[in-house]
């Protein structure tokens, strides 16, 4: 059997964090959170998730300020960001996007599409691994 997938939520809302621990973990993921970025930079100075979802909208430092700061650290640049946001519009979609994150979900969140997006992301990663 397959080790579980690692994913690490950055949510400063308790109850997002819990949705992920509960659901998430129903579908067989290993979910760590954190509730800021100070917390998720402690996390991944010892950790190495296998996927990040990333709120934007965080009382220190945006979600997309900390996808820019992963994706500029070697240790942390590989690691795919799925964003999961209130925000829905474009230009919030675009910087998102732009600084890093391989997908976009718009809150309230439905975990069966998450999964879906989750499952996707690990398939492209396993493509790029395997040599041409």
């Amino acid at each position: 059997m397959a080790d579980k997938k690692k994913i690490l939520a950055i949510d400063d809302d308790a109850s997002i964090g819990d949705l992920y621990q509960t659901g998430l973990s129903l579908f067989g993921f290993d979910i760590s959170c954190a509730t800021n970025a100070k917390k998720a930079r402690e996390f991944l100075k010892t950790n190495k998730p296998d996927l990040i979802l990333m709120d934007i909208m965080m009382p220190d430092v945006d979600g997309i300020t900390l996808t820019r700061e992963l994706r500029a650290d070697p240790k942390t640049a590989d690691i795919p960001i799925i964003v999961v946001s209130g925000l829905a519009d474009a230009g919030t979609l675009n910087d998102a996007l732009l600084f890093g994150a391989v997908d976009y979900m718009v809150k309230p969140i439905d975990l069966d599409a998450l999964k879906g997006k989750i499952d996707r992301t690990f398939a492209a990663v396993e493509r790029r691994k395997k040599p041409a």
